[in-house]
Parts: structure tokens; C-alpha cells; sequence
């Protein structure tokens, strides 16, 4: 069984009702556990290869980091970790 190195800590973990329903669409793909360990131990998933760097830089600096991956049926749904990492919320683009 290989472990995951986590990188930061998560806090409060948060789902928006989008991503919440996007989830319950797509319960043959990756669950929202799988995607927050993913977030968690710094694999940004669909990032811009700048916003990748910027998350590097973000982590060991206490600034915000923000993830983004694609569902099975294509939604988009954003991780964002809060600077203090109080929080991680789950959301849809067009829910920020």
C-alpha cells in the first residue's frame, strides 16, 4: 500500500452545493477524497504550468493554493487552500 506525503494541512474542509452536485454526477470517477490528497500533496492537477509555480512558491510561504481538476463528464471543479490553511473549499469556477 503506497502512503501519500501530504504537504500542507487542509483545515475545515468545505464543498459548495456545485461541487457537491458535480461529485454526485460523476461517482464513477475520481471521488472528492482522491482529488483533496491529489490537492493536498501538491499535484495541481489541470493548472496553468505559471499557476503550478506560483502553488510551489504558496506552499511553504502561507499563501493561498489553488488546484483544478477535471470530472469524468468534463466540469471543472477548483481546490482552494486559504493562506492561514484554515480552510480547503471545493467549488465550480463559477462559484469563486
Amino acid at each position: 500500500m503506497q502512503t501519500t506525503q501530504l504537504r500542507f494541512p487542509a483545515g475545515q474542509l468545505v464543498l459548495t452545493p456545485g461541487a457537491l452536485a458535480a461529485f454526485a454526477r460523476n461517482a464513477s470517477g475520481p471521488d472528492y477524497f482522491h482529488l483533496l490528497t491529489r490537492h493536498l500533496s501538491g499535484d495541481w492537477g489541470d493548472v496553468s504550468a505559471d499557476d503550478a509555480s506560483e502553488n510551489e512558491y504558496s506552499v511553504s510561504r502561507h499563501l493561498r493554493i489553488l488546484s483544478a481538476y477535471h470530472l469524468a463528464d468534463g466540469t471543472k471543479v477548483w481546490f482552494i487552500t486559504e493562506a492561514d490553511r484554515s480552510a480547503t473549499t471545493a467549488l465550480r469556477p463559477e462559484e469563486y
